[in-house]
């Protein structure tokens, strides 16, 4: 699943980024969220993230769900 949605991501949710530099790489960060940084509801290029761990990027893929 996408992580263009709001709704669909959570504090506690594991995810997979892509941070700012591997933008272009394409390359995956995974952790689990902290903080969520974007406040619309929709966004095309993923919803912004802070990870437990303190990375920022946009999410690419949610990987567990509830």
């Amino acid at each position: 699943m996408g992580g263009q949605n709001r709704k669909d991501i959570f504090p506690g949710l594991l995810v997979a980024i892509i941070l700012k530099k591997d933008q272009r790489s394409g390359n995956l960060t995974e952790g689990i969220v902290k903080d969520i940084l974007t406040s619309s509801a929709y966004h095309s290029r993923g919803i912004k993230v802070r990870l437990e761990d303190g990375q920022i990027g946009r999410v690419a893929e949610i990987l567990e769900e509830d």
